[in-house]
């Protein structure tokens, strides 16, 4: 490494400055005369160079030196920009070593280890990549708490070689609490799971959602020490739900450590209670959704055929109330208007959930953490990340399921404005249209121009705190009538129902919504990228077209 001779007088005085700091002039020359009383033999005149290296090694000199050397030339080599960079794996290597984080030892912290998998059968055959070579990798990403973390990369096989560690923030909600470590009573309180969410990217850079796992980590509360290991067994998604997909090894760790530890049939005995609190919401909620179903088609027997959906199956094949899929959202600085929100959530890729054979479309209701992780989904999870965006913004936002052309399933988005304006909010394409209802009965009806949006038929409509099922002679959607407080148009559900089961912290059994991320990418430095692609791909095509 060769530098220039103003950056070598800096680095020679810097090193100066190092040494003159430790005192080692004076103590190499305590070292020599302290050699030259013990060693020195009566015939022998003077001292050879290895014999003073051997004593400063000896005593430690050399270590420290370097020691504090090195540290002086991390800190040169972050001032020296225009120094050579070092191999990509050399540099990714040390910066792991190197890297350091920022913990508050008065806050409590959860140290969650993935230390490698398996059992991934599916990838039994699959041959080890060669150093360079594209192949399918896994990656794990994990929301705790409204933090949400990304493993890195590890190349699809049998036993994928996991080894990262994620630090999660264990806090108090509690305004005024912030500061206030949580003790074991405190955390065994808190029954927000550990979201685990496996996805798969192939060569071609397609996603697929491999697993999707809620860990529960209170058991480190009663183990010794606050350390435990577990085995996690992945299941896989949608009609795969039962099959078996992989295990991961885990790793709890409290820090700083538990000064008291719980005993586990205390933890369990707590874990076994929320569970039945849970069933028994679930159960009180789905015997109140029957009587309600029951009173809606006694209003008119061909509701029976509309699209009233109260329960949806979620990519782990367990049903839930559709409420619990929305919930306000709030994007902060990344998104700054309601147009920008749908804008994100169309630039999302639209997937159909995959069916295994022919027949009908398979149902499944990504949560959100899922969703976002995988960068696509069906049109039901744009239109929820949608509503809960509006919602968000204080905008009185809706799903609506119902039909499009030729009778297709369908869900989108409308909000009612304060002076009674309906806007329907295409998710997938990021388009808005008003609603202006016609009447059949109406003379001028048939001249009334074709409205542009394309649904069809509306069955029902819901968000986080109600759910209102369409009773209207008719369901077309250009004659419906969008006043949701009048109850002979608009059979609601009780709030309170819904609240008992959709709430947060309602049940455990509720998936906590994640946060939206800042994207990693540099858009500035990406155009870039493209652009000169784009001209070298240009460039090409006129030297083979003789241009």
């Amino acid at each position: 490494m060769s530098l220039p001779p103003e950056k070598a007088s800096e680095l020679k005085q810097l090193i100066h400055q190092q040494l003159s700091k430790m005192d080692v002039h004076g103590r190499i020359r305590e070292i020599l005369a302290e050699t030259i009383r013990e060693e020195l033999a009566p015939d022998q005149q003077q001292l050879s160079t290895e014999d003073l290296i051997k004593a400063l090694r000896r005593r430690g000199i050399i270590d420290d030196v370097m020691k504090e050397l090195n540290f002086v030339t991390d800190n040169v080599d972050q001032e020296l920009p225009s120094s050579p960079k070092q191999p990509v794996g050399f540099t990714d290597r040390q910066s792991t070593l190197l890297k350091k984080t920022n913990i508050d030892p008065t806050r409590r912290y959860l140290y969650l280890q993935v230390l490698g998998g398996k059992a991934f059968l599916e990838h039994l055959q699959e041959p080890e990549p060669l150093p360079g070579q594209a192949c399918s990798t896994f990656t794990l990403c994990l929301h705790f708490r409204n933090q949400r973390f990304r493993s890195k990369p590890v190349p699809c096989a049998c036993e994928p070689d996991f080894h990262d560690g994620f630090l999660l923030e264990v806090h108090r909600e509690n305004l005024g609490d912030g500061t206030r470590m949580a003790d074991s009573t405190t955390m065994l309180s808190i029954s927000d799971p550990v979201h685990m969410v496996l996805i798969k990217t192939d060569i071609f850079a397609e996603t697929t959602l491999v697993a999707s796992y809620f860990l529960e980590w209170r058991s480190v509360l009663g183990s010794e020490n606050g350390v435990t290991n577990l085995t996690v067994e992945l299941m896989g998604v949608g009609t795969e739900s039962k099959v078996s997909v992989g295990i991961l090894n885990i790793k709890l760790e409290m820090y700083p450590p538990l000064n008291q530890t719980l005993s586990q049939e205390v933890v369990n005995t707590q874990l076994a209670l929320e569970r039945q609190k849970t069933a028994e919401k679930e159960r009180l909620f789905l015997v109140y959704a029957k009587q309600w179903w029951r009173e809606y088609l006694q209003i008119r027997p061909s509701h029976n055929s509309r699209l009233v959906k109260i329960f949806a199956q979620d990519e782990n094949g367990i049903n839930r109330p559709v409420c619990s899929y929305v919930k306000p959202l709030r994007a902060g600085r990344l998104l700054d208007t309601p147009r920008q929100a749908a804008r994100f959530v169309n630039v999302l890729g639209y997937e159909r959930a995959p069916v295994i054979g022919g027949g009908g479309k398979q149902e499944q209701w990504c949560t959100l953490l899922a969703f976002l992780c995988r960068n696509k989904g069906d049109c039901e999870d744009h239109a929820n990340l949608l509503c809960s965006l509006l919602l968000g913004y204080g905008l009185e936002a809706f799903v609506c399921v119902g039909t499009k052309a030729k009778g297709v399933p369908h869900a989108w988005v409308m909000t009612c404005g304060t002076d009674g304006t309906i806007t329907f909010w295409e998710s997938l394409t990021g388009h808005r249209y008003l609603h202006k209802p016609t009447s059949p009965d109406e003379p001028s009806a048939a001249e009334q121009p074709k409205p542009l949006y394309p649904y069809r038929t509306i069955g029902c409509v819901f968000n986080h705190q109600m759910f209102l099922g369409n009773c209207q002679p008719s369901d077309s959607v250009e004659s419906c009538v969008f006043d949701l407080n009048d109850e002979s148009k608009w059979k609601p559900m009780s709030e309170e129902a819904i609240k008992s089961v959709c709430a947060p912290g309602a049940t455990t059994s509720l998936p906590p919504f994640p946060p939206l991320c800042a994207s990693t990418i540099d858009a500035s430095v990406t155009s870039n990228e493209i652009e000169m692609q784009l001209r070298l791909l240009v460039s090409e095509h006129r030297k083979v077209s003789f241009l």
